[in-house]
């Protein structure tokens, strides 16, 4: 589905992330971990790329989030303002997730979280019963993305957890500490051999990730991964 969307908000997520927010259509429907393409114009072009929809099917809005980095099509979405249009095309992509098993793990860092969100936040508005154990890494606090809503919904959830681990944590931090290896995985996920994990984030987190399974001897119909750059030439609008 191809449209145009004012934006409706803008709200930041952690240090130099954003999410951004649109109506979603009545006819628009997606599934937690889908993404779809943005559409923007900056004084010179026309810039596109592909994001994963952070908001849940549950949600009554839409929206995408990303971590600014200073390229173009950050700046030219740093620039946007509430009532300022974009194009939309999607959904697309096959990494989801609605319920179909009873126990997954999630390995991801950063800006990797996206499609986790979705998924985390869409079994806990429908009450799903899937087992959810989130090994989330980043560099230090500032930059852990919806922290504040992760930790509110392992007290909504009872079949949530999320584990938070930093790699140059600050000197009050009392969660983990370090890169997500493999005795943290035994440690906080001991019934790995029974959930299907799912991998997503820069190819070379997807990689490092899908490695420290096999070194678990997870099989590969056990791990399920999506490395956002794979999509870039995929020739979607119409025009």
């Amino acid at each position: 589905m191809e449209f145009e969307a004012d934006v409706q908000d803008i709200i930041t997520r952690a240090d130099s992330v954003k999410s951004f927010r649109f109506q979603k259509p009545a006819s628009f429907t997606h599934k937690p971990g889908q993404f779809m393409y943005i559409k923007i114009k900056s004084e010179t072009k026309e810039l596109m790329k592909h994001f994963t929809i952070s908001s849940s099917p549950s949600e009554d809005h839409l929206e995408f989030t990303k971590r600014l980095t200073g390229s173009d099509f950050s700046n030219a979405l740093d620039a946007l303002k509430i009532g300022d249009k974009v194009g939309i095309n999607g959904p697309f992509g096959f990494f989801t997730f609605e319920g179909e098993f009873e126990k997954i793990g999630i390995l991801t860092g950063g800006i990797g979280i996206t499609p986790f969100r979705s998924m985390i936040r869409y079994c806990t508005d429908k009450q799903i019963a899937t087992n959810i154990i989130l090994l989330y890494g980043n560099h230090c606090e500032k930059d852990i993305v919806f922290a504040e809503e992760l930790e509110e919904i392992q007290g909504q959830n009872k079949n949530f957890k999320a584990v938070f681990t930093l790699s140059e944590p600050d000197e009050g931090w009392a969660g983990r500490r370090g890169r997500i290896n493999l005795d943290m995985a035994r440690t906080e996920v001991p019934d790995f051999k029974e959930r299907i994990f799912y991998i997503a984030g820069p190819p070379p987190l997807v990689e490092a990730m899908n490695n420290l399974l096999q070194e678990l001897n997870l099989t590969p119909d056990k791990i399920k991964k999506e490395d956002f750059p794979g999509y870039e030439n995929l020739k979607i609008y119409s025009h």
